[in-house]
């Protein structure tokens, strides 16, 4: 498929390369095209059944080729999703053997996909008892690798089959439901193994694509001519995209501005490729459907990712970010040690002022507690006149500005 400004694709375009698509392939279309259609257009529930019923009225064949055989663990090496889930793709069945917990779908099918994820919790810990017996070259703790094994037993239905289940699920039949879903579970797996790295646990991202193929299995119709991996591809990644939204980031971005993001990511990743250089606000915004280049410089802002101030920084990891970063709030060294020293200084002058006098001053300013009083409150603690506070505060103030005395404090305005 064709590399296509996306901001410029209306549904009727897509359509049109749908076609093209389709007669380029002989009539067939792969399941990662409709993958691909799905998830590049920013379509709507609404428009993304109408894609798929557009597909299947064209007499298009959707070929679900290497689904059958589908190896997830290979694939998850090829895109290094096996590194950053520290799975042993060594490790034979043999090892395992047959206590891995087998998938129980007889229960009540909504708690499906949480309980059974729940098991492989429980069965991990358990592997990590049996490791301190085995020793440490033997790696058994892998609640991943468990759970692909029991999905890989579970076989795969034919169009046919999905028909015939489709039809039982209209009749209300819930065993016929849980079967169509533990017959895609690999599906799930594949579509969550690319959004590996976004901010949320594989397992996680599993749980969320078996929600949505919950959700597919209830809405499916089967008579409008597609299979139901086609069906309920769009379901899992909407399942999974608006999570990895809602939970992945530190601070919560509403779903529909995620949306606009990465609209905007993918513009701006084209207009690199046209330009040769970083585009510009306006630039931008010029393919943003109307979009001002403000709106344009909100969203970058937005879209940004926080930092930890713990981040390590230097090859050796022995400095964090914080330690580089300048608090304005504090005073520095050089300031809070002449202000200690005149603090010093303003005290000794102090003392060669009466004990009122003193006080009175030390009320006026503030120099105690940082909350000046007015002459009134002043009055009150010596039950006296605000006139008579006026006159010791005026005295002593004339007492400090005799040269003797005001020398020894202009020396610290002056620095």
């Amino acid at each position: 498929m064709k590399k296509k400004n996306v901001a410029a694709v209306s549904f009727d375009d897509l359509k049109k390369i749908v076609l093209n698509d389709a007669k380029n392939g002989d009539g067939i279309l792969t399941q990662d095209q409709i993958d691909t259609y799905l998830s590049t257009y920013d379509l709507s529930d609404d428009l993304a059944e109408d894609l798929l019923e557009f597909i299947g009225n064209n007499d298009i064949i959707i070929s679900d080729d290497g689904l059958d055989d589908i190896d997830v663990e290979d694939d998850m090496l090829l895109t290094g999703a096996a590194d950053d889930l520290d799975i042993d793709l060594d490790l034979g069945d043999d090892l395992l053997g047959d206590d891995t917990p087998d998938l129980d779908f007889d229960g009540d099918f909504d708690m499906m996909t949480s309980d059974t994820l729940h098991m492989y919790q429980v069965a991990d810990a358990d592997a990590e008892m049996d490791q301190n017996q085995l020793g440490s070259n033997v790696k058994i703790n892998d609640p991943v690798k468990m759970y692909l094994k029991e999905i890989g037993r579970v076989e795969l239905l034919s169009h046919d089959d999905e028909i015939k289940l489709a039809k039982k699920i209209l009749e209300g039949d819930e065993a016929a439901k849980k079967e169509l879903a533990a017959a895609n579970l690999r599906l799930v797996v594949s579509i969550a193994k690319r959004y590996v790295g976004r901010g949320m646990l594989f397992l996680d991202l599993i749980q969320e694509g078996n929600m949505g193929l919950i959700k597919a299995v209830e809405k499916f119709d089967y008579t409008k001519g597609f299979k139901f991996s086609t069906y309920a591809t769009w379901w899992i990644r909407q399942a999974i995209t608006r999570a990895i939204a809602d939970q992945a980031r530190t601070i919560r971005i509403p779903v529909h501005m995620v949306e606009t993001i990465n609209k905007l990511t993918r513009i701006q990743r084209l207009l690199i490729q046209e330009l040769g250089r970083e585009p510009t606000a306006e630039e931008i915004a010029e393919r943003m459907d109307g979009m001002t280049p403000e709106k344009v410089r909100e969203i970058q802002k937005i879209s940004l990712e926080p930092v930890s101030l713990e981040t390590p920084i230097g090859e050796e990891d022995d400095s964090h970010l914080g330690d580089f970063i300048e608090d304005e709030g504090v005073m520095s060294p050089d300031d809070y040690a002449a202000n200690e020293l005149l603090k010093d200084e303003l005290n000794e002058v102090l003392l060669e002022l009466t004990d009122r006098e003193e006080k009175v001053l030390r009320l006026r300013f503030g120099l105690d507690d940082g909350r000046t009083r007015t002459l009134e409150e002043v009055g009150k603690e010596f039950s006296v006149t605000r006139e008579r506070i006026r006159q010791i505060e005026a005295k002593a103030l004339r007492k400090l500005k005799h040269p003797s005395r005001s020398k020894r404090l202009k020396d610290f305005l002056d620095r």
